[in-house]
């Protein structure tokens, strides 16, 4: 998994979730499901991205929605 910039918002957020459950539970719990929180959400985003980066391959066509193939259009020539 490659670190990008959001991720450091991801990892702002687990950090403040596990000073949220810090006073509720024992520290290494709140710690391991923060972890568990950030990699979670990290895993199915990129999990998303490669699914989404298949499904549209060199890209859209502006005027159908069409998926270009070959650097054109199917539909529109």
């Amino acid at each position: 998994m490659k670190f990008v910039k959001r991720d450091l918002i991801l990892l702002a957020g687990s950090v403040l979730f596990v000073i949220g459950l810090a006073p509720f539970m024992a520290p290494i719990f709140a710690i391991a499901s923060g972890t568990a929180i950030f990699f979670g959400i990290k895993y199915a985003v990129t999990r998303n991205q490669k699914i989404l980066e298949k499904e549209v391959g060199e890209g859209i066509c502006a005027e159908c929605g069409a998926k270009i193939l070959n650097n054109k259009c199917p539909y529109c020539g």
